[in-house]
């Protein structure tokens, strides 16, 4: 059996891996939002990025670990290849935490030593020693991952393991990298490694997995009870292609079904000590701030997070409830944070109530930007007799999408349309540089026309791949969301925005995916796994190299 924490560790990739979900890229401050709200949620490692990515990535993980990597917080983790230059920027990125850790990784299948790193199996062995010991001289926490650990042959991945523990890595993780394995696999994986890795007792393990089966968080569950102690998932389970297995769905069924696996972390069956330090009330509120900023919608019959998840359409079914509730459901929505919450701020709330109920719902805005949303929010309760926390979230969320480096902002928004009546939309754009730009056009209806004036006015080559519009709350004054998805060079670009007019929220949202499209067309983050090899095996010249 592995080295035992005692109860499982969450392991949060939302930053890193999560943000590798097409159209999801992230600004600072939305990186910084969501670590913030994930401290709150009680998660033990947040993996913030990949800092050799770009001196972006790396800003990123460094403010993070500034910002949240205090002594009572989570560990900070960043993303290494099994190169030196990888792994020394990692080291400087994560260094302002008070807890941190480096987390490096080579493949160990065949197919990808052939095809990928064309080494072979005695360099990946040496690689591994040779690389781990030099994170491991730099911090005291180092997780080492077998890429491809599904697909691997589990003899060589023995020894792969064996030798990073003996360098100094305290986690061992064990990807199903393309989503291959079905649950016994899994399982069996993981006991394999427990019953032939000599010093495994000496280490974590931890399982990292995607969800193109549809049986990641299956396999995460099958590997706890083969005595994996760590959970790499995401919030809401985003990520590459299908996703990553599911923070919420992990946390939650550990909850409910506790004394089924409570014997095999050694506890008594009706032991009422939680598996995991995941505060579940937070888990509602940290779902609904990572779809804001990311843009990437929560399914209707999503688990636990879902907006069906606690909602009864069935006569039968609401009969049942209405007597008692336990007859068809299994968790209590407080327990996981829903409520319709109302809040009693209108148009002659301060801004120290309005920041104190930000803060509260998981948003620190800095002072510039606080002002510029107690300004949006005193302009919605002048149009809204009732104003939600979703109200709020979806302004905020607006708020700490905007990028310093923007190129434009939308200052003014006209359409003209309705029967008999050709689709008419002109646009006021301001310029970094303050310069006005303005353009009219003509659609197929007023939001097309929108966006025919924006792509003249920005003179951008792009293809509009998604546009999405929701409604934030009920009733016929409700702000709606607009998500809108741009494709330039074969990579997608996402802008988000809310407002009472969908018109000018997709607009806004329109801007937003363009200012990011600009941003990323100036440097594109290197993939950690699809981007050119690094040198592997040297020792870098002293200091941070550039990243």
């Amino acid at each position: 059996m592995a080295r035992d924490p005692g109860r499982v560790l969450i392991f949060d990739t939302t930053l890193r891996d999560g943000e590798q979900s097409p159209g999801a890229s992230l600004n600072l401050e939305e990186k910084l939002a969501i670590a913030q709200q994930l401290a709150r949620l009680g998660v033990d490692i947040i993996e913030a990025g990949f800092p050799f990515a770009s001196p972006g990535d790396f800003n990123a993980v460094q403010r993070i670990a500034e910002t949240v990597g205090t002594a009572d917080g989570p560990v900070i983790c960043g993303l290494a290849r099994a190169a030196a230059g990888d792994i020394k920027a990692c080291a400087d990125a994560v260094a302002p935490a008070a807890n941190r850790r480096i987390h490096t990784f080579i493949a160990t299948s065949d197919i990808h030593l052939e095809h990928k790193l064309r080494k072979s199996r005695a360099e990946v062995l040496a690689i591994t020693a040779e690389m781990v010991a030099y994170a491991r001289s730099l911090v005291d926490d180092v997780e080492f991952s077998c890429e491809d650990a599904g697909r691997s042959d589990p003899a060589f991945m023995y020894q792969v393991i064996e030798a990073a523990i003996k360098a100094g890595a305290t986690t061992v993780n064990i990807p199903d990298t393309v989503g291959y394995a079905t649950p016994a696999e899994f399982g069996e994986l993981i006991a394999g490694i427990n019953a032939h890795v000599p010093n495994i007792d000496q280490a974590v393990i931890s399982v990292h997995g995607h969800n193109d089966l549809g049986l990641a968080v299956a396999n995460f569950l099958e590997a706890v009870k083969n005595g994996a102690r760590q959970l790499e998932c995401t919030i809401n389970g985003i990520g590459e292609r299908a996703g990553n297995a599911s923070l919420e769905e992990l946390v939650m069924a550990l909850h409910v079904r506790r004394s089924y696996y409570n014997p095999f972390l050694g506890r008594p069956v009706d032991s009422s000590e939680p598996l995991t330090g995941v505060r579940t009330e937070e888990i509602t509120k940290t779902s609904r701030l990572v779809s804001n900023l990311t843009g990437m919608a929560v399914q209707p019959n999503k688990a636990i997070v879902g907006a069906n998840a606690f909602a009864h359409e069935s006569g039968i079914h609401q009969d049942g409830v209405l007597k008692n509730r336990l007859t068809y459901e299994i968790i209590d929505a407080r327990t996981v944070g829903l409520a319709d919450n109302r809040i009693s701020l209108g148009k002659l709330s301060g801004r120290s109530a309005f920041r104190a109920r930000l803060e509260e719902l998981g948003y620190q805005l800095e002072r510039e930007d606080l002002d510029d949303a107690f300004a949006r929010f005193k302009e919605l309760a002048d149009r809204k007799r009732e104003i939600s926390d979703r109200d709020l979230e979806a302004i905020v969320s607006e708020q700490v999408q905007q990028a310093d480096e923007a190129r434009f902002s939308l200052k003014s928004v006209q359409v003209s349309c309705g029967t008999g009546l050709q689709p008419t939309a002109t646009i006021t754009l301001t310029t970094a540089d303050g310069a006005e730009l303005t353009e009219a056009a003509i659609g197929t209806g007023p939001v097309d026309a929108v966006c025919q004036a924006l792509n003249r006015l920005a003179q951008v080559p792009n293809e509009l791949v998604e546009f999405s519009v929701k409604s934030v709350t009920e009733g016929i004054d409700a702000m709606g969301e607009v998500t809108i998805r741009l494709r330039a060079d074969g990579v997608l670009y996402s802008g988000h925005a809310a407002d009472t007019d969908i018109v000018v929220a997709a607009a806004q949202a329109f801007v937003n995916a363009l200012n990011r499209l600009i941003a990323g067309g100036r440097s594109q983050p290197l993939h950690p796994q699809k981007g050119p090899l690094p040198v592997v095996g040297d020792l870098p010249l002293a200091g941070r190299p550039r990243v």
